[in-house]
């Protein structure tokens, strides 16, 4: 290894940024010497820059800018990008977060150079292969050489697919970190003024491919959404690769629906914060929920979160039974977590995550599973 490390992060959609600005914090206050590659899989600046501005992270290194595409030509080109930058950059680690395609492209990358690798949220499985993101999960944990579990069942998903114990530490949630860092400054009033809405309203993010790659399953969910809208105000923030089709399905300003443009992190968390409810396809947005106790319906038919379900306030719905759900959940009314958080989403996945790669760096052998063994 060398006297002065280089370590790099990959980050290319919205949950990127949040997962990796309590590392990237953490790791600085240790002196370690750190860059970000933007890949530029979310090319929005409301779904990028404006991330970089709310959770403090520094320019990056490199923006390789590759848009948007099906996943081969998203993917290809970040393969043939990522693979010039790190090259040039000569990094001794380099981190990727999550299950987006910037991951895959940078684990496959670094593993054909050589690079060393640590995959923050190792471990998450949903079983359900036709997920493009459960692809990615898999194969990059597969590849990687440090993997940070932010849950305890994601322990015994690894061990049953033969990754070693010795590679593999249960540190928290660093998507939890940023939320309690950003929590003083979660203010709904400012956004719910500025977008002319009511005092009491839902939020609704919705951009998995199985809902709104199809002009059947756009349609479906449109008009469950639609119906929830007739029985509370619904603002929606419509993600670039999904904004086309859901407004071809009928999702569109109305008398009880607002569709905006994607909000910032902190105008975001602020609106989620004054909900009545949430109606999403997101796996950050259920974890996000589940610490501020709304109530949220997740329109799907599994989650790679169950802990969210277990231990938070979500619930899985389909498309049908969306607006019954809805009915019952406003009826009920505030909601708190079930019992008490996951273990480790106290704030400090940044820093566990952090020491445990600064010790990596100087070649320290750690114990595997920190703070915690695995499941029996």
């Amino acid at each position: 290894m060398r006297e002065n490390p280089l370590v790099l992060h990959v980050l290319g959609a919205r949950p990127n940024f949040v997962k990796a600005a309590p590392v990237v914090r953490a790791l600085g206050e240790l002196g370690v010497r750190q860059g970000i590659i933007h890949t530029g899989q979310h090319y929005d600046a409301l779904m990028s820059d404006v991330f970089f501005a709310d959770l403090g992270l520094p320019e990056p290194v490199a923006n390789l800018g590759v848009g948007s595409g099906s996943h081969a030509k998203q993917t290809a080109a970040l393969l043939v990008g990522l693979e010039e930058v790190v090259q040039e950059q000569e990094p001794d680690l380099v981190v990727v977060y999550g299950d987006v395609n910037s991951t895959l492209a940078a684990i496959l990358v670094c593993a054909k150079l050589g690079v060393r690798t640590a995959h923050v949220e190792a471990g998450l499985r949903s079983f359900d292969r036709g997920m493009p993101e459960e692809v990615n999960r898999v194969v990059t944990d597969a590849l990687a050489d440090v993997l940070f579990a932010t849950s305890p069942e994601a322990l015994s998903y690894l061990a049953s697919e033969g990754v070693p114990a010795s590679k593999v530490h249960l540190v928290g949630n660093p998507m939890i970190d940023s939320l309690y860092a950003a929590l003083p400054s979660l203010d709904p009033a400012p956004v719910v003024e500025r977008l002319g809405l009511p005092g009491r309203y839902a939020v609704a993010t919705l951009h998995r491919p199985a809902n709104v790659d199809t002009a059947e399953a756009a349609k479906e969910l449109v008009d469950a959404v639609l119906d929830v809208s007739r029985q509370i105000p619904l603002v929606v923030p419509v993600h670039p690769r999904g904004k086309a089709r859901l407004a071809e399905a009928g999702l569109v300003d109305g008398a009880s629906v607002r569709v905006v443009d994607p909000l910032g992190y902190v105008d975001f968390l602020s609106l989620v914060r004054g909900a009545a409810l949430v109606v999403t396809d997101s796996g950050g947005v259920q974890e996000e929920t589940t610490v501020l106790g709304v109530p949220c319906l997740t329109v799907r038919p599994n989650t790679e979160r169950p802990i969210t379900i277990t231990h938070g306030t979500n619930r899985l719905v389909t498309p049908a039974l969306l607006p019954a759900a809805a009915e019952k959940s406003l009826a009920d009314g505030a909601s708190t977590p079930a019992g008490e958080l996951p273990v480790l989403w106290d704030g400090q996945a940044g820093p566990r995550i952090a020491t445990v790669i600064s010790a990596w760096l100087k070649g320290d052998n750690l114990a595997p599973a920190s703070q915690g063994k695995r499941p029996e």
